[in-house]
């Protein structure tokens, strides 16, 4: 297959970034007023249970079935046969684990309708093929899909969700609008594969690969679900965990704008290169990579301890007091999380070291469990973050160390002292326009405007040098342009 523009994939992904990132900034106000913190907090509770099981019915697929698709994505024979062989595997594993979720919903007590709803989830985890056109890098198609049903899913939340009693309908458009989004990929899927003869597949072999991509996966769950189940379990107060996933709400949306789409595009790529053995080039893009990130995420970072105690009460209502600091304290994941994820999408994954990368994560994931025991019946959801933040860094020096050379610590502190510097400088600034005694809104606007300027600004002062070069290739598009 024709190789596909990285620019204009990369273009696409942010864009449906974005629109990820718009959905919830529009909806997040409205629901969090409307269904409150308790409701967020069950539904976040109730989700934390449901992914392990949608985790255990996708194995690895996602990363394993992007990247063998785009080992094989220029014979149509081959990548359908690992097409089919992947997606029956998942399938199974997804009727399996639908009829384990039964049996749980059977057993327990609480928020069986809420349970019974999230069964959707799974199949829409035994539905889901965004990874084979990750693999072929047709990311207009799984974009496209997406941006309608998230566009629609929005729609009727303002519609349909009234009052705190609807929280089981809210749920339900949540799980509904996602499945839908998924089922009409497979439209599109004749266009890339054919026929395959069903005594030609071998599934056996995949179980073994995808069970080594599952590993990790499951792994990071621990700081990435478990949080949220132990706060629900330990304190068994459900504004607990409403305010941490509210607080988990605005970092993820900046971890959009940080680091997922530009991943997801250079994984399926990178995997093309190690087949072709272009080291070089691989660890020019990684080193692109984590400039961009730093450079986003460090200005997100400091923005977000600056406008938090203003932008927070504005954005969820009264009542969520406690995710300004949260939040506060969240921050610097964007760029923990930001490096981490570069190396294991973009070498880990690529160069076929799933499993060393798995070490890593269970060492993480280890710690954060230990963690989260100590420090949750003490200082509850404050204490779920400082275990992630803990559990996130050993992950990520881990995976620095031991890169080969693809990345190195020397590049890293290169990338990121002067990105540091602008963004304390920019958090000074943030913090007196704070003092101001104005509106509100129009605080925050020029808190958010003379952040940024101010951050670009002092970065173009100190010379650095992604700052420069895209600011060079601005120019000379603009001048091209006129």
């Amino acid at each position: 297959m024709k190789n596909k523009s990285i620019k204009k994939n990369l273009i696409l992904s942010t864009l449906y970034q974005i629109l990820t990132l718009i959905i919830p900034f529009i909806t997040a106000p409205y629901i969090s007023r409307v269904i409150g913190a308790e409701g967020v907090g069950i539904y976040s509770y109730t989700l934390s249970i449901g992914t392990y099981f949608t985790l255990f019915a996708a194995l690895g697929t996602v990363s394993y079935g992007t990247r063998e698709i785009a080992r094989n994505r220029d014979d149509k024979q081959k990548r359908s046969k690992s097409f089919w062989e992947i997606e029956t595997l998942t399938i199974i594993t997804s009727f399996i684990c639908i009829l384990l979720w039964f049996i749980f919903i059977g057993f327990s007590k609480d928020y069986k309708i809420y349970y019974l709803i999230l069964t959707l989830n799974l199949l829409n985890t035994m539905m889901d093929i965004s990874w084979f056109y990750a693999g072929l890098e047709e990311f207009k198609y799984t974009i496209l899909q997406n941006s309608i049903f998230k566009i629609l899913g929005c729609v009727s939340l303002f519609i349909f969700i009234k009052k705190p009693t609807d929280l089981a309908l809210y749920i339900f458009i949540m799980c509904i609008s996602t499945l839908l989004g998924t089922v009409s990929m497979w439209i599109y899927l004749p266009k890339f594969i054919g026929k395959v003869n069903i005594k030609d597949m071998k599934i056996k072999h995949h179980f073994k690969e995808t069970f080594v991509y599952f590993i990790p996966t499951i792994a990071t769950s621990i700081y990435n679900v478990l949080d949220k189940t132990l706060i629900g379990v330990i304190t068994q107060d459900a504004y607990e965990n409403g305010y941490y996933e509210q607080a988990s709400k605005i970092v993820n949306m900046t971890k959009a704008l940080t680091f997922t789409s530009l991943n997801t595009v250079l994984g399926a790529r990178i995997s093309y290169l190690f087949k072709e053995n272009k080291i070089e080039e691989i660890k020019s893009r990684i080193n692109k990579s984590i400039n961009y990130i730093f450079f986003m995420g460090f200005g997100i970072m400091f923005g977000l301890i600056g406008v938090s105690k203003f932008f927070v009460p504005l954005f969820f209502g009264d009542g969520y007091e406690k995710v300004i600091l949260l939040t506060q304290l969240m921050s610097p994941l964007v760029i923990i999380i930001g490096l981490s994820n570069c190396l294991g999408t973009q070498y880990y994954n690529p160069a076929g070291l799933r499993s060393k990368s798995a070490k890593f994560i269970i060492i993480g994931s280890i710690s954060n469990l230990i963690l989260n025991i100590l420090f949750i019946p003490k200082l509850s959801s404050y204490g779920a973050v400082i275990s992630t933040i803990v559990a996130e860094s050993l992950i990520s020096i881990l995976y620095l160390i031991y890169c080969n050379g693809f990345l190195t610590i020397k590049s890293v502190v290169k990338s990121s002292y002067k990105k540091i510097i602008s963004g304390c400088i920019m958090l000074l600034i943030v913090y007196l326009i704070g003092l101001l005694n104005i509106n509100v809104v129009l605080k925050l606007g020029i808190q958010v405007v003379s952040g940024i300027i101010i951050y670009i600004l002092v970065l173009l002062i100190l010379r650095d040098e992604f700052t420069l070069n895209t600011s060079k290739y601005l120019v000379k598009k603009l001048v091209r342009r006129t």
